[in-house]
């Protein structure tokens, strides 16, 4: 109950410190284009015999009206700082945010109240010290809140660790430091299982994961007599980035079939064979498609780079059948988890900007990446499981309805739609990742019985939001 009270006090004051904020952009407009009007009269007044005493100078209420026009402008600049900073501070728990807010209050007003009391403008002193107690009482109260540790958990339901259901595996994983690797690793870790990661950089792996896993950075490392009960390929540089040029190309290429063809020739001579491969693919694999398609695990493969890349990674592994070991390819959709993808595609929304991005028919066939993880975890025990499955929530949406529930959940307008046609000309054909997509189905998990934590978009922004 205690903790409810202090939640909605936090909500209160935030709410509070915005309305202030605009208060502060109202109130500068009005000193800067209306500054003569009968309301400031008084004012002008004490301020003038505070300076002249009773022989006021003609020129002084035009000077007057001039230096608050100045003040004005200079109100409103600070009262979009002060909204950002609230923002941010109340987005991020950022102490810095509220420090800084603080710092510039007390910088500010003891000048002010101390200048203008030596003149006798108590006017100012009285709006001085009025505002500083508005301002500083809450900024100092969030600034104490957010300096709390943060709970480990911060959803209230969350999912307990799939692995721990697993018998214990001895598992080598590429790709380990990756947006679903990182969180892969570290439940396989808590859960008790031995971990090998392969990584470009092993000394910033080990410390990413306490040094409870064995890093490597070359799998030429490995030897005939490492064994090991499962194999997770995730290794790839991201698709997303520089343009797909031809160098561009053979480096994703390169990180995804390379590795692959590195860990089979290890295969080959390894003593003790995995029981299981997971071998990480995507739906680019299908190409851009129709939305009315829908793509199945036994769907054609499509046109284009992404095809291509995606197709040459699951068959550099082909071998790993016939050295008799259990291969399941992992056909990934548009993972949502805490950054990854989900982080900009929010971005727009949560500025209020966002809308419909060309069409809008765009199908975007996501996945939440506790649902990955938890598939991941029966891949391994199960193993019934073998062959393409596709990573993807049971219920697809368009990209305009992934936008009107992106501004449900987060209370933002959905207004602004971007034309194709420019993102196209900039990014080339990796445009097709954003402005294109399938339609893809996870058939073969719905057979198997599978149950998404997950099935509808809104909930797992929500969740993740």
């Amino acid at each position: 109950m205690q903790q409810v009270g202090r939640s909605a006090l936090l909500v209160g004051l935030v709410r509070w410190l915005y309305a202030l904020a605009i208060a502060h952009l109202l109130g500068g407009m009005l000193f800067a284009w209306w500054g003569n009007l009968p309301v400031f009269e008084n004012y002008h007044r004490s301020v003038e015999q505070a300076f002249f005493g009773q022989d006021v100078p003609t020129a002084a209420r035009g000077l007057q009206v001039w230096w608050l026009a100045l003040f004005g402008a200079t109100v409103q600049s600070y009262a979009v700082f002060m909204g950002a900073l609230v923002y941010l501070g109340n987005r991020y728990r950022s102490r810095a945010a509220w420090g800084g807010l603080i710092a510039g209050l007390v910088l500010w007003a003891p000048q002010d109240i101390w200048i203008s009391a030596q003149l006798g403008i108590w006017s100012h002193v009285w709006v001085d010290s009025i505002a500083l107690i508005c301002l500083l009482l809450p900024l100092a109260w969030l600034f104490h809140y957010d300096g709390r540790p943060a709970p480990r958990a911060t959803r209230s339901q969350q999912a307990p660790n799939p692995f721990t259901a697993v018998p214990y595996q001895r598992v080598l994983i590429t790709g380990g430091t990756g947006f679903i690797g990182e969180t892969l690793v570290n439940q396989l870790l808590d859960a008790g299982h031995n971990v090998c990661v392969f990584a470009r950089d092993p000394l910033r792996a080990a410390s990413m994961f306490n040094g409870r896993a064995r890093c490597i950075a070359s799998l030429a490392a490995l030897t005939e007599f490492d064994a090991f009960d499962a194999v997770i390929n995730l290794a790839g540089a991201p698709v997303a980035g520089p343009r797909w040029t031809a160098a561009r190309q053979e480096q994703l290429l390169a990180s995804r079939v390379g590795v692959s063809q590195a860990l089979v020739a290890w295969l080959a001579t390894a003593r003790h064979k995995p029981q299981v491969w997971l071998q990480a693919s995507a739906i680019g694999y299908y190409g851009v498609r129709s939305p009315e398609e829908v793509l199945q695990e036994d769907s054609a493969v499509g046109g284009g780079f992404m095809a291509e890349l995606c197709s040459r990674w699951e068959a550099s592994t082909q071998a790993v059948d016939a050295a008799g070991v259990r291969r399941v390819v992992m056909r990934l959709g548009v993972v949502f988890g805490p950054g990854g993808a989900l982080r900009p595609l929010l971005l727009p929304h949560r500025f209020g900007l966002g809308g419909r991005l060309g069409s809008g028919a765009q199908v975007i066939s996501w996945i939440h990446r506790e649902d990955v993880l938890q598939v991941f975890a029966r891949a391994l025990a199960d193993t019934s499981l073998h062959g393409v499955y596709n990573l993807v929530a049971p219920h697809t949406v368009s990209q305009a309805q992934f936008a009107t529930a992106a501004g449900k959940v987060l209370h933002r307008p959905v207004w602004l739609h971007l034309p194709a046609a420019p993102l196209r000309l900039l990014a080339g054909e990796m445009a097709e990742l954003f402005v294109d997509g399938q339609n893809v189905a996870p058939t073969r998990l719905l057979e198997a019985g599978y149950v998404f934590r997950f099935p509808q978009v809104e909930d797992a922004i929500r969740d993740l939001a």
